[in-house]
């Protein structure tokens, strides 16, 4: 084991256990998936209840699977559609930082995931235990994790996102 495959490890296990905590979030914490399908029906994500389980449950795969470093471009594809769609629907209109509600954070862990996907998992992972290499890594991991991950962020907010459009001081519906 080199200083990398460590620091691979170390970096997949913090970036992975973040988001599954999100997801676990959205499960058994506060609102729970009621309290998170109104908050996502709130921000124009239809319908609420779908998208409030896709959410918990792929940050929970999404993160456990990253933390492992099993199927890791896969994984880190859907942290990228993940940060995409809240970066879009949640932050964008905030600034870069988030301690002004901004999609810092978003960018982070997506790129984060991206780059574990280029290096490869690492000697400490599943799948050089099951596959006996890193997959897809390079320009390939590259391709998987960020090109995917983008696409289905893309198609899930083009077929499912409609926000309240409110009135503004003229009358006419803004966004």
């Amino acid at each position: 084991m080199t200083s990398i495959d460590a620091g691979l490890a170390l970096l997949r296990v913090c970036l992975g256990l973040t988001m599954a905590a999100h997801g676990y979030g959205k499960l058994f914490r506060g609102g729970r998936i009621p309290g998170t399908a109104g908050w996502f029906d709130s921000i124009g994500m239809r319908p609420g209840a779908v998208h409030a389980w896709l959410a918990a449950l792929t940050e929970v795969g999404a993160g456990i699977l990253l933390a492992l470093g099993l199927l890791t471009p896969f994984a880190a594809a859907a942290f990228v559609s993940l940060m995409v769609v809240a970066a879009w629907t949640v932050h964008r209109g905030s600034g870069f930082f988030i301690a002004g509600n901004g999609w810092e954070y978003n960018l982070i862990l997506a790129i984060g995931a991206v780059s574990v996907a280029v290096a490869g998992a690492g000697r400490i992972s599943l799948d050089r235990l099951i596959f006996g290499a890193d997959i897809l890594t390079g320009w390939a991991g590259f391709a998987v994790s960020a090109g995917l991950g983008v696409v289905a962020a893309v198609a899930l907010l083009g077929t499912c996102y409609r926000p309240v459009r409110e009135p503004d001081t003229a009358g006419q519906a803004t966004e």
